[in-house]
């Protein structure tokens, strides 16, 4: 497995974290943010000047032209896993994770779909987020 980057709906939050370790707490299965969504997309260059090395007292034209670029929102540069560490601890389970965003949207998130009362350390304090009423 490797760690992915995951957008919950409706909550300004990536989370990083292995697809089966983050979906192990949660009721609703979060799919990775970089899967089928990667795109080519074009840009235009306008005509410019350029020094064709430092201190060159002439400078060459360049025509405009276009430029094709991809976007991955999945993508991660290097192997550091970017923003705040987080772990959810549900009694039986305990597994770390990182986020980027605010705690208080990764808490309204978790409210809104953990499966088991769960405990979240963050860099501040624990918080006890409790099961869902009507679950199992």
């Amino acid at each position: 497995m490797t760690i992915q980057k995951f957008d919950p709906e409706g909550f300004e939050l990536e989370i990083w974290a292995e697809p089966a370790n983050i979906n192990y707490f949660l009721t609703t299965t979060l799919t990775p943010a970089g899967e089928g969504t990667i795109v080519n997309k074009t840009s235009n260059v306008k005509a410019h000047g350029r020094r064709q090395y430092p201190q060159d007292p002439n400078t060459i034209n360049v025509s405009a032209s276009s430029r094709t670029y991809m976007i991955d929102p999945g993508r991660k540069v290097g192997n550091a896993l970017p923003g705040s560490p987080f772990i959810l601890d549900d009694g039986i389970e305990k597994r770390q994770f990182t986020f980027t965003g605010n705690v208080v949207d990764l808490h309204a998130f978790l409210l809104s779909d953990v499966k088991n009362e769960t405990k979240l350390y963050t860099t501040g304090a624990r918080y006890v987020i409790p099961k869902p009423v009507g679950g199992d």
